[in-house]
């Protein structure tokens, strides 16, 4: 399987792709530093871009059969900005699957009906831009056709996989507090084909 992916030389995204080429996977990453994607993921084939660039997202999934996006927010705007675009030419080249790595605050709340987590007392954090950005990016992809899953993590501490991972659509299991990277990874990994969760959000967590 050729996979597509945006976001890899982050955390989760590094540890996916190390997973999907053990595995045999061909990889397709689109990245901003040639010299620090070339440090993490050397067998992979790196299109050196701009994720908020139809073209480069264009030759990052070409002739891929499904793709993976890890983008984060780091306080700027590029999650919502790239994910229209992705959706768009994923739906131009007939590439249906996608899983991405959103957060835990766009899940619903589990006691405030009709609000998501960020939104909620839920939620310990005071600043929610980057929730908002996950929020965008969401809907985005719930208003496509596109086969997708978001598997939103709770706090992710670097650290190796310990499994026991629980899940739960639309929610965070109760009392869930971390998760690993690498963990999360591997949930994303394992459910991206044959696909799990078709057009829901996942919340995932010890």
């Amino acid at each position: 399987m050729k996979i597509a992916v945006f976001g890899g030389t982050g955390r989760v995204g590094s540890s996916f792709i190390r997973m999907a080429l053990d595995q045999g996977h061909t990889i397709q990453a689109l990245v901003r530093d040639q010299d620090k994607a070339h440090n993490l993921i050397t067998e992979a084939t790196h299109i050196i871009g701009d994720v908020t660039q139809e073209e480069d997202i264009r030759a990052t999934v070409n002739g891929c059969d499904v793709v993976f996006s890890s983008l984060g927010t780091d306080k700027t705007t590029t999650l919502s900005k790239s994910m229209p675009l992705i959706r768009k030419v994923m739906e131009k080249q007939g590439i249906n699957r996608v899983v991405t790595i959103g957060t835990a605050g766009i899940l619903n709340s589990r006691y405030q009906e009709g609000k998501y987590r960020f939104q909620s007392s839920e939620s310990k954090r005071t600043k929610t831009f980057a929730a908002e950005e996950h929020l965008k990016a969401y809907l985005e992809l719930q208003s496509s056709s596109l086969d997708w899953t978001i598997v939103c993590p709770t706090y992710l501490p670097d650290e190796e996989e310990m499994g026991g991972v629980r899940y739960e659509v639309d929610f965070l299991p109760k009392e869930g507090k971390k998760i690993s990277t690498k963990d999360t990874a591997r949930f994303a990994f394992e459910i991206l084909d044959p696909p799990s969760f078709s057009k829901k959000r996942v919340g995932i967590c010890y």
